[in-house]
């Protein structure tokens, strides 16, 4: 026995670096962190926060802020909160570096802070003796471009967002936190938001008194350009834009709105809110979002959304898809991912029902009201298909599961090849899964019952019920199993937990359409490229290319990123001959059936290259197409139900 730990201790000495083993070096201990911040606490904040924002300086893109927190009798520290992880993010986004020229005070007197040098979105006050109320002064600074991050102000309008622009006290759910707000927009602004009991006093708008949580769930657009339509069953459409030009709308395409509210109701057979507002922004100015709420959604479309009807039928999923999540995502809602104020940290192991099941209906949703062409939602399915058929090897290496927490690790910046890395595909393989999973049910049930019935039995239940149920993985399964019973548990398990499976195109196939490949664009990525000004050349030199030429993706192993080509670098000619998107078209048209490799002339940082790529394949789109006669399944479940 002596012997063998003699051996073992030599062993683990050698196994230590040279510096480790002389005792004369430094070894530092690690400090103990500090006390973490108070739990929050389901018990109502004594007071009422006055929140007053001033947002008229659309020039600057300034918001200021000046927030009345009451604090109870013989309050002597008190610690407020910038929220970090929302409801919707996924991940803890909210923007600290825009929060600024913060200061204090304790009943009019200025006051010092510390910030928690551990959860660094928290202000520590020591408050004087007999304080009632801390006041806090500071802005919040709208990004001016781009590169600083998403411009949520302009001259035109803006979206105001409670959360990036207050502060709320530890220790209690944000539920039971009350708060006045009160916003001054510029002279002649309309201001749209879903919070009850609006007043307007000249250019001051002032709302009844609601919860934090409440408040922090009902952003603002507002703007100069701006009308609302009654869509009817209490759900309106409010709508800012660039121009007012941008807002006209044909009747009937105005009606595809109304029918996608009465769809929407008819598929869950139950509504979760009292009134819902689709708050829509028509701009290239503003920057994008989708984001969901339980009685409203903030998206924002190209300006030309509606007054270019047909050719931007492409641009318009995400009012359908946010929508539906005021049933999934906001009612029924992950229990890992529901949280009782903004500092626990989110766990996003579900976001493939949260994101997946939305993508789905929102796309069935969109082809049943009209909102998108039926063509133009089996382009975007075929689009998906031919992804994770053929422009994902990542899917080797990384389950759909485990996509969840890209919103954690990555945060939607750039990389450089997506195509490996993978991104939150938990959204678009996951709504393919879910279409497996309607047609298991078809099948099954001899068209009796589809994924509508299982939407109806876990998004539909407790009508007008507007609180929130949280959900397991065994909730969803259960359910199913309710609406027809199947091994559902191995059916998820194999398809989103395990990685290196079979391209997720069961469903389509059960659904009597086929993925196949044509040389030119189907109608979802002829409207997306053209808006764009993009080629995607991804299933033939496995690269896409913007008008410039510049080479923005490259597919992992495809014939671009074997000659060397990545993204960045710029393409100036093709074969000899300037580059524009016909030219590169027809060189890969010409080259089909031949063994004569495509030249390209490439600049890349000071370097101009020769760069050779061999692809005798000619142009490959992905399209969908029917497999035999009669209605398929696929165009019964996007078929309009009222």
């Amino acid at each position: 026995m002596k012997t063998t730990l003699s051996v073992a201790a030599l062993a683990l000495a050698l196994a230590q670096p040279a510096w480790a083993q002389s005792p004369g070096n430094s070894a530092p201990m690690a400090a103990p962190l500090p006390a973490p911040l108070s739990p929050p606490r389901d018990e109502a904040y004594p007071g009422t926060i006055g929140l007053a924002i001033d947002a008229t300086d659309t020039r600057r893109g300034i918001y200021s802020v000046v927030e009345t927190i009451p604090v109870a009798a013989n309050t002597t520290e008190v610690t407020l909160l910038e929220p970090l992880w929302i409801p919707g993010g996924h991940s803890p986004r909210n923007s600290l570096a825009l929060f600024a020229n913060i200061r204090f005070e304790a009943d009019g007197k200025p006051i010092a802070w510390q910030r928690d040098d551990v959860q660094v979105n928290a202000f520590h006050l020591v408050l004087p003796a007999g304080t009632r109320t801390v006041t806090a002064r500071f802005v919040h600074t709208s990004p001016l471009q781009t590169a600083e991050g998403r411009i949520t102000m302009t001259q035109e309008m803006l979206n105001l967002q409670w959360e990036k622009m207050s502060l709320y006290p530890a220790g209690y759910y944000a539920r039971r936190i009350p708060v006045a707000a009160q916003v001054k927009v510029p002279t002649g602004w309309t201001v749209f938001t879903a919070l009850d009991g609006m007043t307007r006093q000249a250019d001051t708008v002032r709302w009844a008194t609601t919860d934090y949580a409440t408040l922090v769930d009902s952003p603002i657009f507002a703007g100069l350009h701006a009308k609302s339509w009654d869509l009817g069953q209490n759900v309106k459409i409010d709508v800012v834009a660039d121009d007012p030009r941008d807002l006209a709308i044909k009747p009937e395409n105005l009606d595809t709105y109304r029918k996608l509210v009465s769809e929407a109701t008819a598929l869950f057979g139950a509504r979760h809110f009292d009134h819902y507002d689709l708050l829509l922004a028509l701009t290239d100015r503003m920057g994008g979002i989708g984001l969901e709420h339980h009685r409203s959604s903030e998206n924002q479309m190209e300006p030309s959304a509606w007054t270019e009807w047909e050719a931007m039928a492409w641009d318009r999923n995400v009012i359908p898809h946010e929508l539906v999540h005021s049933w999934n995502g906001k009612y029924r809602r992950p229990a890992e991912l529901w949280t009782p104020e903004y500092q626990y940290p989110m766990r996003n192991s579900l976001l493939w029902v949260y994101e997946g099941q939305t993508q789905f209906w929102g796309l069935v949703l969109a082809a049943r009201s009209g909102v998108q062409p039926k063509d133009v939602v089996l382009g975007a399915l075929a689009s998906n298909a031919a992804r994770y058929a053929e422009g994902v090897p990542g899917r080797g290496w990384r389950s759909v599961e485990d996509t969840t927490y890209d919103p954690i690790i990555n945060g939607r910046k750039p990389i450089p090849f997506d195509s490996v890395t993978r991104g939150e595909d938990y959204y678009n393989e996951g709504a393919l899964v879910w279409l497996e999973a309607d047609q298991v049910i078809r099948q099954g049930t001899r068209g009796a019952k589809g994924l509508d019935d299982f939407a109806r039995a876990f998004f539909g239940m407790r009508d007008g019920d507007w609180g929130e149920l949280t959900y397991t993985f065994d909730d969803v399964v259960g359910t199913l199993n309710g609406v027809y019973a199947y091994d559902w548990a191995t059916f998820l398990r194999d398809r989103l937990y395990t990685p290196g499976r079979a391209a997720p195109i069961a469903g389509i196939e059960k659904a009597g359409y086929k993925l196949v490949w044509k040389d030119k664009p189907n109608p979802y990525q002829e409207g997306a490229s053209k808006d764009r000004k993009s080629l995607d050349l991804s299933y033939s030199l496995g690269m896409a290319v913007n008008t410039e030429g510049e080479v923005t993706s490259t597919l992992w192993d495809g014939p671009a990123f074997d000659a060397g080509l990545v993204k960045g670098a710029k393409i100036l000619a093709v074969n000899g001959t300037a580059f524009s998107h016909d030219v590169i078209r027809d060189a890969v048209t010409a080259a089909k059936g031949g063994n004569r490799p495509i030249q390209l002339m490439v600049k890349r940082g000071d370097q101009y290259l020769t760069v050779p790529i061999i692809w005798n394949g000619g142009l490959r789109f992905p399209w969908l197409e029917r497999t035999g006669g009669g209605e398929a399944g696929l165009d019964r479940l996007l078929a309009p139900r009222k």
